[in-house]
């Protein structure tokens, strides 16, 4: 890396000497999201105000070589914002306007750094949807979940941050601005840079503006909380939901543990959780008609009976509601607060989820590790994480990886992938040629050359140190 004086002089001339920082605090809270206990703190940390403060500094980085790292509400599960490089930490905080709500065309226009929440909050108001609800969307960017390509809970009915962005302005690693689509609902123009801009983890280019496209809100739904005595035998009654014809909006599982330490964790949470009860099902169906929603819960219903249950609950009130939601979005932390942990983000055809949690669990005790698994079982997505528990270093380190190695395995050969909706970033990395060929990595690592010839933007994610 070539980060001398004068690069510093160049980068403090475009931002101004309030937002550059080199002091230790600040380097240190930009060096860590919440994957594990990681920190890797950039040697600069810069908040440019808009997209032609960006381009400047990407020009002077690649002239430089310095290694860029994009960063945004750090609240990432893959290492994806750490500046493992050291290099500049280029902080998005400042772009965090709404500007633009288009009712007539159902589209809205924001900067990287507008809270998901307060996006749906906003828009809302005007009686539009943003679907996508990651767990943490009370704090995590926009521009994050166009990076790692989020869902959340309702991604099952409504899809993930793909299938809502319409057209975003990237600024390229030579400091080039481009518009990679158009404001419309069709586009055959070309190829799909837009898509390919999402999930890209910051490593083609920094997303300066942002144009999602909106639907309308729905007025009301209905909400089960179904308790199983088999964690299996509730993977098995997700398939078995939608084979009877029935579209949720969300479909959550949640083990025994995920529950048990939630309720822990957080105050005013009050579920009546028996022994014998190994998991739960968290359903959802909403819609306009409430006469329709309760027809369609009473045929969930008549599906999971045919499986071991328990009494289900129906949340009667918003307040239960809401209780419920907080409960299962409360989960990752409360894990956290127990224990190390390593989280995996497994995902596979729905009907596979038995198999998958079932070897999940064959897999821990082969290694010695227990696992707490959750997630969005209606588009088959499971959060594994990995406790540390009593374990050993040597083997928290040796044994542990060669665990989520034969758990990728098992995932691809289930016809799954290693990620949902968390991104590869730094920790999956070293895993990727479970699910791809050489020549397909090559041909990843050719894309990524063409856009950031320099290789500076958050470089040393996605790609195995050994190809």
């Amino acid at each position: 890396m070539n980060f001398n004086q004068e690069a510093f002089q160049k980068l403090t001339a475009i931002v101004g000497e309030n937002y550059i920082f080199t002091d230790a605090e600040t380097l240190l809270h930009f060096g860590h999201d919440e994957t594990e206990d990681l920190s890797f703190p950039p040697q600069v940390v810069i908040k440019p105000a808009n997209t032609e403060e960006i381009s400047e500094i990407l020009k002077v980085a690649n002239q430089y070589k310095i290694p860029t790292t994009p960063i945004g509400a750090r609240t990432g599960l893959s290492g994806g914002a750490l500046s493992i490089f050291g290099g500049i930490g280029l902080s998005l905080e400042r772009l965090n306007k709404i500007l633009e709500i288009d009712e007539n065309n159902l589209q809205v226009i924001v900067e990287p750094a507008v809270i998901t929440q307060v996006l749906r909050e906003t828009v809302a108001e005007k009686g539009l949807f943003y679907p996508v609800d990651p767990s943490s969307m009370g704090s995590c960017w926009i521009g994050g979940n166009i990076a790692e390509n989020s869902g959340g809970a309702r991604a099952v009915k409504y899809g993930v941050t793909k299938d809502y962005v319409l057209n975003l302005e990237v600024v390229l690693p030579t400091g080039d601005v481009i518009w990679t689509g158009a404001n419309t609902l069709k586009n055959s123009t070309g190829y799909n840079l837009t898509q390919l801009m999402v999930g890209s983890e910051g490593t083609l280019g920094v997303i300066t503006k942002i144009v999602l496209k909106l639907i309308p809100q729905n007025k009301h739904n209905v909400l089960l909380l179904v308790p199983f005595y088999k964690a299996e035998q509730a993977c098995e009654a997700v398939s078995a939901i939608f084979r009877a014809g029935i579209v949720p909006s969300a479909l959550e599982f949640m083990e025994r543990d995920a529950i048990d330490w939630t309720v822990k964790f957080l105050d005013g949470i009050s579920v009546d959780i028996k022994p014998e009860h190994q998991a739960h099902l968290l359903i959802e169906v909403d819609g306009n008609y409430p006469e329709i929603l309760m027809l369609e819960a009473e045929k969930i219903l008549e599906v999971v009976e045919q499986f071991e249950i328990d009494e289900v609950l129906f949340a009667d009130t918003e307040e239960q509601k809401n209780a419920l939601w907080r409960m299962r979005r409360g989960v990752g932390e409360a894990v956290k607060s127990n224990s190390i942990y390593k989280e995996e983000d497994t995902v596979v055809p729905r009907y596979e989820l038995p198999t998958l949690l079932k070897g999940i669990k064959e897999i821990g005790a082969k290694y010695g590790f227990q696992s707490v698994c959750y997630g969005h079982a209606g588009d088959g997505n499971l959060h594994v994480n990995i406790i540390k528990g009593n374990m050993t270093d040597d083997n928290w380190k040796i044994e542990v990886p060669k665990g989520i190695r034969e758990i990728f395995a098992l995932t691809v050969s289930l016809n799954g992938t290693l990620s949902g909706e968390h991104g590869i970033g730094l920790v999956q990395k070293n895993y990727m040629d479970i699910a791809f060929s050489k020549v397909h990595l090559e041909l990843l690592e050719r894309i990524k050359a063409i856009f950031d010839p320099n290789n500076i933007l958050n470089p040393g994610k996605i790609f195995p140190d050994e190809l």
